[in-house]
């Protein structure tokens, strides 16, 4: 009976989390406006390092924000940027702290710019959601 009872908390957990991720991703949502947003932008993405180059027209990046921090996770084996924190830029828009012509990043409901250079490594991103 209490294995029973377990097995039907921990599916309500999924269920109301699952329901909390779907509700957070909606596309008109802003990600400038939420402590957590979840979205998936689409168009043009490309790495390149010393070890590899990938360029897609039609690879995708997740874009997981937990209260200040951004994570930005790409298709096609291209290595996540992560802990990347935010500033307004305009009425619904964020801008990267601290961009520059080496670090870009910015991001509305509707629009993902990413032109981020670290460490050798070069993350370029033109998608829309």
């Amino acid at each position: 009976m209490k294995n029973s009872f377990k097995t039907m908390f921990k599916l309500l957990g999924v269920v109301m989390l699952t329901a909390l991720v779907f509700a957070s991703c909606s596309k008109d949502d802003d990600p400038t406006n939420n402590d957590l947003f979840v979205g998936k932008y689409k168009g043009s993405i490309s790495y390149a390092d010393s070890d590899m180059t990938v360029n897609k027209d039609d690879g995708s990046v997740e874009v997981i924000k937990v209260g200040k921090n951004y994570n930005f996770i790409f298709s096609d084996k291209i290595p996540d940027l992560t802990g990347i924190q935010f500033e307004k830029d305009g009425d619904s828009g964020v801008i990267n702290i601290g961009s520059d012509e080496a670090h870009l990043i910015r991001i509305d409901a509707s629009k993902l710019i990413i032109a981020y250079t670290k460490d050798g490594k070069v993350w370029t991103a033109n998608c829309n959601r």
